[in-house]
């Protein structure tokens, strides 16, 4: 049987994942704190993962489920074709990616959090 090559937290990757895990945005500290050490409904999600060549803002393995937080910069026709283009390439490798502005999360985090509530079936 061929093993398939590995996707996940790829080596030459973690430099990269260390920094953006010391240097959150203010609304990925702010969506971590409601999401870490398992305080969200027992899930375990994980910071700045990497997938293949990208690296996520936040990631459930239990549910493939990949969360992006995007600032005004991705408002931008040529961030918004990279999104997209990321948003694909996870898709088709089976993940779903829910993705939310950071002044969302801020406004109305209530909501985020039942998004991601009812993407994972939790009633």
């Amino acid at each position: 049987m061929k093993r398939r090559p590995p996707i996940h937290n790829l080596k030459y990757l973690e430099s990269n994942r260390k920094y953006l895990r010391k240097n959150l945005t203010p609304a990925e500290a702010y969506l971590w704190s409601h999401l870490q050490s398992k305080k969200f409904h027992g899930l375990k999600f994980r910071r700045q993962h990497s997938i293949k060549n990208y690296i996520v803002d936040f990631y459930c393995a239990l549910h493939k489920l990949v969360i992006e937080l995007d600032g005004q910069v991705h408002e931008e026709p040529v961030h918004k074709e990279k999104d997209q283009k990321r948003d694909q390439d996870l898709t088709e490798l089976g993940f779903t990616v829910l993705r939310y502005e950071n002044k969302y999360v801020f406004e109305e985090l209530p909501h985020v959090l039942r998004d991601i509530k009812n993407h994972c079936g939790i009633d």
